[in-house]
């Protein structure tokens, strides 16, 4: 089994943070939010995952090494396919052509979930959604009795179906849906001015292709940086691999957190739902709520509801702050 995937996008909605970090790379519970996916997408598949592609843009040498290393840590093989333009989820998909064979899974990076699923692979595909308030944004389907989709429709504006595609597809046939994808563009099919996975999922199902759908119990969002605070939340709640720092000095942990084994900690409180990367250290301060990436320094401080970057430097500041990598403020 293949696993793809597409994540090009510049993340612009979770800018300063994604100026230095692509948005996939972004640690949520200390993980990158790709590593969540791909090590949960690992978790629901009754067969081995082989090949890992990651889609991605001009994201730099390191980015790319670290992906690899998240498919090598799931024991598959890591490859890098460039997205050079932003034409689209099937034009992202078919930038992986070549793992287009056989049973393949596509996944959107910004896409995290919770929810006991598991692969049928002797369905022709299977939808991963979850049902909506307001559908108005997202691409949606329609079922009959059988729980086969009967309709899949891209952003209604007027009411169609409140099950909303997540972004996480099963196939059967990874050949016949590089066929299918390959058709739109040949033919310059767009919708809404991109080459949409959902077209060809459409024709395929025309066709007689019998897609079925698996609902998730929550679908996080990423999408900027009060998401991004929200998902960190539900992800410590659920996850049991949390770490906490033995660096502690006349210092009170409030969980769930997750706190590197190399952050020192020194006169503060910390918690709930905070997460703290590598190298980082904290004194005479109060967070709560926060994501504090690598090797960043937070001196007398009180803060909540924020992101704060790598190399940054902090001291005397209060408040909800939203600060990129190797900045330093002080009161």
């Amino acid at each position: 089994m293949k696993l793809i995937i597409p994540m090009a996008g510049m993340g612009k909605r979770m800018r300063p943070h994604t100026l230095t970090v692509p948005k996939p790379l972004l640690p949520v519970a200390g993980k990158p939010m790709v590593q969540h996916l791909v090590e949960d997408i690992c978790k629901m598949t009754g067969e081995k995952i082989e090949e890992i592609g990651f889609v991605i843009g001009n994201f730099g040498k390191e980015a790319e090494q670290n992906l690899l290393k998240v498919a090598e840590n799931m024991g598959a093989k890591g490859k890098i396919f460039y997205q050079k333009e932003p034409l689209g989820t099937a034009h992202a998909t078919l930038c992986a052509a070549e793992l287009l064979k056989g049973k393949v899974i596509v996944a959107f990076a910004d896409t995290l979930f919770r929810g006991e699923v598991k692969i049928d692979a002797s369905k022709d595909g299977v939808i991963w959604v979850q049902k909506v308030q307001d559908p108005r944004p997202f691409g949606v389907v329609k079922l009959d009795a059988q729980n086969i989709i009967t309709h899949f429709v891209e952003k209604p504006q007027e009411f169609v179906s409140d099950l909303a595609i997540i972004g996480i597809y099963y196939f059967n046939d990874g050949e016949y849906l590089h066929k299918e994808m390959q058709y739109l563009i040949d033919n310059d099919i767009k919708e809404k001015g991109e080459y949409q996975l959902t077209n060809a999922l459409e024709n395929m199902k025309k066709k007689g292709t019998r897609f079925t759908v698996a609902e998730v119990q929550e679908w996080l969002d990423c999408g900027n940086k009060d998401a991004m605070l929200f998902t960190n939340q539900r992800m410590l709640a659920t996850k049991t691999d949390r770490k906490t720092t033995t660096k502690v000095e006349n210092s009170k942990i409030i969980q769930p957190c997750y706190i590197d084994e190399s952050v020192v900690l020194k006169n503060s409180t910390i918690g709930p739902n905070v997460s703290i990367g590598a190298k980082t250290v904290i004194e005479n301060s109060v967070i709560t709520d926060s994501i504090i990436q690598e090797s960043t320094t937070i001196l007398k401080s009180d803060i909540h509801s924020s992101m704060i970057g790598s190399y940054v430097s902090l001291e005397g500041i209060k408040g909800n702050l939203s600060i990129g990598d190797y900045n330093q403020v002080k009161n």
